[in-house]
């Protein structure tokens, strides 16, 4: 299977980096199976750092090819239930965190629905509620490679660059 990373920078060899708090499922590397997702995220991501650093950053998407095995411990979610809402939620608020799977694929938690888990997390809006909002957000996917085991099935085939 072909995923892809959207950011600035060609990334031939992914690594875990244990930096930002407030991800879906924890400190992972983040993939999307979806090509325009990931340059959306290159475009963003560029447009972030090229503000930060007052220096132009192009936005770069890697693709990698995903060999699935059943060697790893793989969660799976088929959409936002409670069960994806509890794990985004403890992964955003408790940076120590460990839920112990090698990959986890689920919807990402951004825009919108970013907003309705910021709700949950505030305690302005009960989960039930949230995973009821969420079945009418258009959701994207993401499959985060949350052990080096799992960066192990991901082979770079390529990088290019958004627009050209």
């Amino acid at each position: 299977m072909i995923v892809y990373h959207g950011t600035t920078l060609e990334i031939r060899y992914p690594q875990i980096l244990n930096q930002e708090l407030g991800r879906d499922f924890g400190y992972a590397f983040y993939t999307t199976d979806i090509k325009e997702q990931a340059e959306r995220w290159a475009v963003r991501r560029a447009k972030v750092l090229s503000k930060m650093t007052q220096i132009k950053q192009p936005p770069i998407v890697n693709v990698y090819e995903w060999k699935q095995t059943d060697a790893l411990n793989v969660k799976s979610f088929t959409g936002a239930s409670l069960e994806w809402l509890d794990m985004v939620v403890l992964c955003r608020s408790q940076a120590d965190y460990q839920h112990g799977y090698d990959i986890v694929i689920g919807k990402i938690a951004e825009d919108n629905v970013g907003e309705t888990v910021s709700f949950v997390l505030q305690g302005i809006m009960r989960k039930e509620d949230a995973v009821e909002r969420l079945k009418f957000e258009k959701i994207n996917n993401q499959i985060a490679f949350c052990s080096d085991k799992a960066l192990k099935t991901l082979s770079f085939q390529e990088y290019y660059i958004v627009g050209n």
